[in-house]
């Protein structure tokens, strides 16, 4: 049986691909950083083996850990998603963009998904099979001023993972990237604009901006199966204005 593992679950994305994957009969690990907001995930995935791995992505070490925890566990992970909120900093615009705007951003968009591959492609590549998913928002390929640090980390991402989709193409491994252009409901983005912290973290904003596209985390999940299973392009762009 394989295994799929989530990094940065969440109830929205990370939940419903977790589902996703474990209708076509994978085992499950959820790595979050709070037991807690694991546990009400697992809560929704009745009926699938699952386990869960608290860890800091920004971690090193703890994502270290995590990998090796869910190795021991199911005994390698056939299918890795990336898809944290990256909430803890807010984004910033084109004219405020500075050294201190961005290595946050980086550090969580860029370099943890570079750690990441590293710690699994090696094995993926030796065993002749796997998949690495992450997500992307669509200012990684379209202008958005308003998300110019988080847009500026989504590029380099962007550009790394195609590079690497077409470096492992003869290898056995897929590597795909998932841009999202719109709002995911039961996210915790759509719970911080629908606070009052909201209006502070998302202040850059005008009204008709922050009228995002609403997107289904379902639909989003079934785009992450799509590349995961045909491996014949390396993105697939959800949503968008």
């Amino acid at each position: 049986m394989k295994t799929v593992a989530v990094f940065g679950a969440g109830p929205a994305l990370g939940l419903s691909v977790a589902r996703r994957f474990a209708a076509e009969g994978h085992r499950v690990a959820l790595v979050a950083r709070s037991q807690e907001n694991l546990d009400a995930l697992v809560a929704g995935l009745p009926g699938v083996e699952t386990a869960t791995f608290t860890a800091d992505l920004l971690d090193r070490a703890q994502l270290v850990a995590a990998v090796e925890a869910i190795t021991a566990h199911f005994g390698h992970i056939d299918v890795a998603v990336y898809s944290p909120n990256g909430l803890d900093h807010p984004p910033v615009g084109i004219f405020d963009v500075d050294g201190d705007a961005l290595p946050h951003q980086l550090d969580l968009l860029l370099l943890a998904p570079i750690a990441l591959t590293g710690l699994l492609l090696p094995g993926m590549r030796e065993r002749g099979h796997g998949s690495l998913l992450f997500a992307s928002g669509s200012s990684a390929i379209e202008p958005t001023p308003q998300l110019a640090n988080v847009g500026i980390a989504l590029a380099g991402m962007r550009n790394y993972l195609h590079n690497l989709n077409a470096a492992v193409a003869g290898d056995g491994v897929y590597v795909g990237v998932v841009p999202i252009g719109g709002l995911i409901r039961r996210s915790a983005v759509e719970a911080l604009l629908a606070s009052s912290a909201g209006a502070t973290q998302f202040g850059d904003f005008t009204p008709d901006e922050l009228r995002f596209e609403m997107l289904d985390p379902d639909d989003i999940a079934d785009v992450f199966w799509d590349l995961h299973s045909r491996r014949d392009r390396p993105e697939a762009v959800v949503g968008g204005r």
